[in-house]
């Protein structure tokens, strides 16, 4: 497909060019769809599916961080698209349901008749939280993901990809993680993920559902303003003038991976009908240093850093193997410095400014 054509209204929230490079990939049912560079900044419309031809498709968490660019994604792909959120969708075009996904009746409004594809991004993801509610974080990412999957399973889905994290393989040291690591979680927002995980497993061997879980790494990119990881953190460090704490000496290694080319990979994974686990990172691991370099090269800011004692249980590399994604084409555009210079027009001073005219002005 040449272009993803943003459907109307939404050039504001996608102003910016977003190029996916999805090789050797099909629609299902489609007999070719193996153009390599996928633009939704563009205003052709020569590839959009007939109306009869849409698939149907669940974002569940389709309002957050990730779920935002997806479904902007779909919709420029011409699929039909549900959001399930406590939180209403920014995309015009879509079926909104509201509520939480524990609630049997809105999981049961969200997977309606003829839905063909679930992806499921709504989950409790902070570590810090699942220590002080494991309960809760269970209900959230386990129960939540067991009535979806009946849901599928009764309702005739035939994809269902949930998005995953290393975390649960634990601490694997200095090791590169492939999908080969057993399953051995540290917290319970790892454990609950490797819970849905088995789960989704079961409903694939005895059902027949193409059911993929994704193993994201760390994602940044557009639409982080209000979250408090490290690279918002810098960006904010920047704008602000301050600088940053950093824990130990900065030499942890981790995977830091472009929002885009994680919705990338979720569209590769849904077409090439993926089974099993899929890591989906950048391939390239960077160092907490690396990180700061960087937003002071994008920026212009020195962003003073201050080193602390390293935290109990933390892990000095957390290095993945993506080579099972780049078998299927999947192939990251998006370097670290690329990657942040489209994170810092979010933060920049003017941009601040801006936001607090509006808020003015409202």
């Amino acid at each position: 497909m040449a272009g993803y054509p943003v459907p109307p209204g939404a050039a504001q929230q996608a102003s910016y060019l977003v190029v996916f490079r999805l090789d050797r990939v099909t629609w299902p049912g489609e007999t070719r769809y193996n153009q390599v560079e996928h633009n939704f900044d563009v205003s052709r419309t020569e590839n959009r599916l007939a109306a009869d031809q849409r698939p149907r498709v669940l974002v569940t968490g389709g309002s957050g961080f990730i779920g935002r660019r997806l479904v902007t994604a779909l919709l420029g792909s011409g699929a039909d698209v549900t959001v399930a959120d406590r939180h209403e969708p920014s995309a015009p075009g879509v079926r909104f349901v509201a509520g939480d996904l524990r609630d049997r009746a809105v999981a049961a409004q969200a997977v309606s008749p003829g839905t063909g594809v679930i992806v499921h991004l709504a989950a409790v993801t902070s570590v810090l939280r699942s220590v002080e509610d494991p309960a809760g974080t269970y209900e959230a990412n386990v129960a939540a993901t067991a009535g979806l999957l009946e849901l599928a399973r009764t309702r005739g889905v035939g994809t269902f990809l949930l998005a995953s994290t290393n975390a649960v393989v634990g601490d694997a040291g200095a090791a590169v993680i492939t999908e080969q690591h057993p399953l051995r979680p540290l917290t319970p927002y790892g454990a609950t993920k490797a819970a849905a995980e088995m789960l989704l497993s079961s409903y694939t061997a005895a059902y027949g559902l193409a059911g993929c879980a994704l193993r994201f790494a760390n994602v940044y990119g557009p639409g982080m303003k209000a979250k408090d990881s490290f690279v918002p953190r810098l960006m904010r460090a920047a704008r602000d003038g301050h600088g940053v704490q950093v824990y130990g000496d900065g030499t942890q290694a981790r995977d830091l991976v472009h929002v885009d080319d994680i919705v990338a990979g979720i569209l590769l994974a849904w077409r090439a009908s993926c089974r099993g686990p899929l890591i989906l990172g950048a391939g390239e691991p960077v160092t907490v240093n690396d990180m700061i370099a960087a937003a002071r090269a994008i920026t212009g800011a020195p962003i003073p850093v201050e080193y602390i004692p390293a935290k109990q249980g933390e892990m000095p590399a957390v290095i993945v193997d993506i080579s099972a994604a780049r078998a299927l084409g999947y192939r990251p555009t998006h370097d670290l410095k690329s990657g942040l210079a489209t994170v810092w027009p979010e933060f920049a001073p003017h941009a601040a400014a801006e936001g607090r005219q509006h808020s003015d002005q409202s």
